[in-house]
């Protein structure tokens, strides 16, 4: 991930924080702040599909992080202190996790359509679309994923030996 020309050349990355049963992103996120990029985070409105991407001020900020009913770290509803990345200058690149993926670049997320949501609201912004990776296992890649019209490809899928 860190060698990829992608993230090489980005500023603005969001990623999100690892849950058990996924690709682990602290050692990336650590590498974010030691090359001078920025780093944004999700928070995930409940009872909604809404999302905004949250900046980190550095990799011990994630300490500070209220944890979820869904036993995910993010920003509390009531941190308004970080910048949201489309009130500012867009992100340049998004790593995105998922429960399974097939090589035509279609992911199945955890059926609230976050992401997807996301990234629609992204293609609005002056900066545009970011590039997107999945960070995944070789076990969730999959000959097809079921998708539906509101589901936005994924750029590229990096797993082990990929």
């Amino acid at each position: 991930v860190i060698a990829h020309p992608k993230y090489q050349e980005s500023k603005r990355i969001a990623i999100f924080l690892s849950m058990p049963d996924e690709v682990q992103t602290e050692e990336i996120i650590k590498d974010i702040f030691k090359q001078g990029k920025e780093c944004f985070i999700p928070r995930y409105k409940p009872q909604s599909n809404h999302m905004d991407m949250l900046k980190l001020s550095s990799a011990e900020d994630i300490s500070s992080l209220a944890l979820t009913s869904w036993n995910i770290l993010q920003p509390s509803d009531d941190d308004t202190a970080r910048e949201e990345a489309l009130a500012g200058g867009g992100l340049d690149l998004i790593f995105m996790p998922g429960l399974g993926f097939d090589k035509k670049g279609n992911r199945l997320g955890r059926g609230k359509g976050y992401y997807d949501t996301y990234l629609e609201r992204c293609m609005k912004h002056p900066h545009g679309k970011p590039y997107t990776i999945a960070l995944a296992f070789r076990e969730q890649i999959c000959e097809s994923v079921p998708v539906t019209e509101n589901d936005v490809p994924i750029d590229e899928i990096l797993y082990e030996d990929c």
